[in-house]
């Protein structure tokens, strides 16, 4: 490794280092072996920063790919996470410590410090998992915590501190944190863990063992904040590759140098930034408003829940999933009721659409996230439409029809070729299929207007175009618009009135049941259907 290189952690050395990285130089990179690992469990403390009492902060509770590093050639990400943020506004106080688990830094007083200083208005990001699958009892570290986030427990004679000691599930820990952090009047975030140097297939590990699941199970059910550091950097390093990676990562595969500790520090930055209370907002020094908010951590869309199962991803507008999934203004997407129908022993459902994206939109902005996590096996209905109509040129509107003219625009300064309805429709079709996943076209959902007692189809445009489309290019397709539409008709303005949160377009959660109802009949109906064999044996 090529040390000279790496001895000031200096933020714009460190991104000219990645820009060498990610323009594919060779300067920064080694073929050399890595670099003797240091004890991180019996590192010193670093120093106690005084905090300006007047001032919120922001504490950090980690292990070692969080703490104060050797130096450049290890860092942790909580080093440069202080520069993202304005010190006359904010202490930023680290006190992640090399070595330790959930359960030593309760057990070794270093949470205890923590409290002491914490008051009402501080944040604590709290990010563990990494060392608590080592050993329950030993005489080298005895740092392990139970598997899993239950109650269990296990009473032992310990033989490093050769005190009595109950061990906890790594979820108590992290439970009793978030509790101790509520009952100061401050607030919890969880972090799920940073990014480990190991891959298979091309793809780099997401996680270690099932620590950030348990993590985000835990987040959920203590109603906090959660901000998936792993799958966001994951996202980060599968572009740029294993050889590029690696050279983050000069001494081991889980402690990487400066430049990736403040990759880390900035995705951290951009999670919190998408939370949808900004907690940091008016924290942010320039570097950290320079930071862009990740968008698909914003909307809190969601990931397989179990990778080694074969996936259905649902893709769309908001039709299909509005907002952040939760039914804000009392609106939801039929893809947030369609899970009901699977059983999640087999298959997992994953709702990827977002709202107020067009064919082309969704292509360009959300599309290459999906097709990143799409396996041999898998599954993609498509459902598009609402949003396609108007002009080209105003940014997120497809060419109308099925045909394969192009148009060249000028959108945000950059230069975009535009395609047709159908020529979009045709991408997703071609990519999924070069996946070895299965497509399948569903004509948008009918909106709430009524032409002599019945509610107008899109026969003639979209939902038409989307059938077409489907049978020339030999995929399944549910006609969802009149599937839906029938059903309307048939209850009458009065009953439909409900299904609907706004004036003709956005449905209820009654709406959105119904609709998904119409999407698993359709399903059904098909000559062949490719779900079958995941579905229910009954609706739940």
């Amino acid at each position: 490794m090529n040390t000279t290189r790496l001895q000031t952690p200096n933020r714009a050395q460190t991104f000219m280092l990645a820009l060498m990285l990610l323009t594919g130089s060779t300067a920064a990179q080694t073929n050399q072996p890595p670099l003797a690992a240091p004890d991180l469990a019996s590192n010193p403390p670093p120093p106690r920063v005084t905090l300006n009492s007047s001032l919120p902060t922001i504490f950090i509770a980690g292990d070692s790919t969080a703490a104060r590093g050797s130096g450049a050639a290890q860092q942790g990400w909580g080093v440069p996470f202080a520069d993202y943020f304005d010190p006359a506004k904010v202490n930023v106080a680290n006190r992640a410590r090399g070595g330790r688990s959930s359960r030593t830094f309760v057990t070794e007083g270093l949470w205890d410090q923590l409290l002491a200083d914490l008051k009402p208005g501080d944040l604590v990001l709290i990010q563990f998992g990494h060392n608590d699958a080592g050993a329950v009892n030993d005489t080298s570290r005895a740092r392990g915590s139970l598997h899993g986030i239950g109650g269990e427990t296990q009473e032992i004679d310990n033989l490093l501190t050769k005190k009595h000691e109950t061990v906890h599930t790594f979820g108590w820990y992290l439970n009793k944190m978030i509790a101790d952090v509520k009952a100061k009047g401050a607030t919890p975030i969880v972090l799920s863990l940073t990014i480990r140097d190991v891959w298979k297939d091309g793809k780099v590990e997401r996680g270690s063992g099932q620590y950030s699941r348990w993590s985000a199970e835990v987040a959920k059910t203590n109603g906090v904040q959660f901000v998936d550091v792993m799958n966001l950097v994951a996202d980060k390093f599968d572009a740029l590759g294993q050889e590029q990676v690696h050279a983050f990562y000069p001494r081991d595969h889980t402690h990487f140098n400066a430049i990736g500790a403040d990759l880390h520090a900035a995705t951290v930055v951009a999670g919190l930034k998408s939370l949808r209370s900004n907690p940091v907002r008016k924290f942010l020094s320039a570097t950290g408003e320079a930071v862009a908010a990740d968008r698909a951590a914003e909307l809190n869309l969601p990931r397989p829940a179990n990778p080694a199962l074969p996936s259905l991803f649902l893709i769309g507008d908001s039709t299909v999933r509005n907002g952040h999934g939760d039914g804000a203004n009392g609106q939801w997407g039929w893809g947030d009721y369609l899970g009901q129908f699977f059983d999640p022993k087999k298959i997992n459902v994953v709702n990827r659409a977002v709202g107020g994206t067009s064919s082309r939109t969704y292509f360009k902005e959300f599309w290459p996230g999906v097709l990143a996590m799409v396996k041999p096996g898998d599954f993609v209905i498509l459902q598009f439409g609402h949003n396609d109509n108007g002009s080209p040129a105003t940014g997120r509107t497809s060419i109308k029809g099925i045909g394969p003219e192009t148009l060249e625009v000028r959108t945000n300064g950059q230069t975009e070729i535009v395609y047709s309805f159908g020529g979009y429709l045709r991408k997703y079709i071609s990519d999924t299929r070069a996946r070895g996943a299965t497509p399948i076209v569903c004509s948008l959902v009918p909106r709430k207007i009524w032409k002599g007692g019945k509610i107008a189809r899109s026969k003639e445009s979209h939902a038409g175009w989307a059938e077409q489309v489907a049978r020339t290019e030999g995929v399944a397709f549910v006609d969802l618009n009149e599937l839906v539409a029938e059903r309307y008709d048939a209850l009458g303005r009065g009953k439909v009135e409900p299904l609907f949160a706004d004036e003709h377009t956005h449905t209820s959660a009654a709406g959105a049941a119904l609709n998904a109802e119409c999407v698993l009949a359709g399903l059904q109906l098909l000559p062949e259907n490719p779900l079958k064999n995941y579905l229910r044996p009954e609706k739940p």
